[in-house]
């Protein structure tokens, strides 16, 4: 049971999540990026750069076990999730420009999560056997990443209102897949899930929060608008959490690592409500409370 999990499951769900961000993209929002230059510059060097060595310092400050440090990497490394579009929209965020952020980031994880994931294990789980995204795996992420991504590119570039009517609800069922993929790491790791879900809580609260911070104001500070703000914080902070699941889980053989991105899918959601209440735009107000689980 556990094999057809992480091997066939687990794989199939985040192929669903990512067919249906391609539903929703276009040639065009790759060429966006020259439409709005800094907040795309500044955001994916936030999400690329920066938030892998705060999440190592993080890591290191709080002495979390190896096999949880690992785990927070390889969130750290992994791309914004689709639902940054959603609530980036509902607190007053550009969506063009998450699209555009999910779009490009989405690409260069392929390339940059193999580094952070192998530099991670070198550093954190030396000599313990620990084999890390060799370049098979890495070919395996390529598949599981950006052939659902093509894939749905691909319908809506050939059946356009039939990609907008599966859409909704292809993103909600990313949603309901989430949720599932998550208790399913969590049911596979029950014997330990109350100590590591304790140590990696406090890790994964404070990097969200991070993340959301860092996502919002180092754009302010490079004078980029509010929108563009608020549509970098969503991005940086709401991490594709089932793809980081995915990894640890069918490609390290490991759910253990999986656990950090299992506690930060649980949080993001409340937390980024809660930062985006806080930074909307005080002249309108912000959704309710049942809008937001709408």
């Amino acid at each position: 049971m556990d094999s057809v999990l992480t091997q066939v499951l687990l794989p199939v769900a985040l192929g669903i999540v990512m067919l249906g961000l391609g539903l929703g993209l276009a040639v065009a929002d790759f060429k966006r990026v020259v439409v709005f230059p800094k907040a795309v510059l500044v955001a994916l060097a936030c999400q690329v750069l920066l938030l892998p060595v705060v999440c190592f310092g993080l890591v290191l400050a709080l002495d979390l076990p190896p096999v949880l440090a690992v785990g927070m990497m390889l969130l750290a490394a992994s791309p914004g999730g689709t639902t940054a579009n959603l609530y980036s929209h509902l607190f007053g965020g550009n969506v063009a420009l998450n699209v555009t952020l999910t779009a490009v980031n989405s690409v260069l994880a392929v390339f940059t999560l193999p580094i952070v994931v192998n530099l991670s294990l070198d550093h954190f789980l030396a000599g313990t056997g620990q084999i890390g995204l060799q370049f098979d795996k890495v070919v395996q992420v390529f598949a599981i990443v950006l052939v659902p991504v093509a894939l749905g590119m691909l319908i809506r570039a050939r059946r356009r209102a039939f990609a907008e009517r599966m859409h909704r609800p292809v993103r909600i069922l990313s949603v309901i897949v989430l949720v599932l993929v998550i208790a399913g790491a969590i049911i596979k790791e029950r014997d330990n899930v109350a100590d590591s879900f304790e140590a990696a809580g406090v890790a994964a609260l404070a990097f969200n929060l991070i993340s959301l911070a860092v996502g919002y104001f180092a754009p302010r500070l490079a004078r980029v608008g509010r929108a563009e703000s608020v549509a970098a914080a969503m991005e940086v902070g709401i991490h594709n959490g089932t793809l980081a699941i995915v990894i640890a889980t069918s490609l390290l053989n490991s759910t253990e690592i999986a656990v950090p991105a299992a506690v930060y899918s649980l949080i993001m959601f409340f937390t980024a409500a809660g930062f985006g209440y806080l930074i909307r735009p005080r002249t309108t107000s912000g959704p309710s409370p049942a809008t937001i689980m709408g």
